[in-house]
């Protein structure tokens, strides 16, 4: 995210960082984590895997309800946000 001072100015969304070492600042991205380490266990080769590997792991989790999201799945959600933009 070298170039998030573009991104923020092209968008209007500004970038959050979180401090190193303080994982409870990033509790998404905490849980997605676990969540991966179900299909990778911690020092996989991710290098082993094609493609349709790891879309099929991304479909998995995108069709996750998630309690963050009032029990809706991120890919629910995304379909919505689409939809409201066309």
């Amino acid at each position: 995210m070298s170039r998030h001072d573009e991104f923020t100015r092209a968008t209007g969304i500004p970038v959050y960082f979180c401090e190193p070492a303080s994982p409870w600042q990033r509790g998404s991205n905490e849980n997605t984590n676990g969540l991966l380490r179900q299909y990778f266990p911690k020092s996989t080769d991710l290098s082993v895997f094609g493609a349709e590997d790891l879309a099929f792991v991304a479909a998995e989790l995108n069709s996750r309800p998630r309690k963050t999201l009032n029990w809706n799945t991120p890919a629910n959600l995304f379909a919505k946000l689409v939809a409201t933009l066309e």
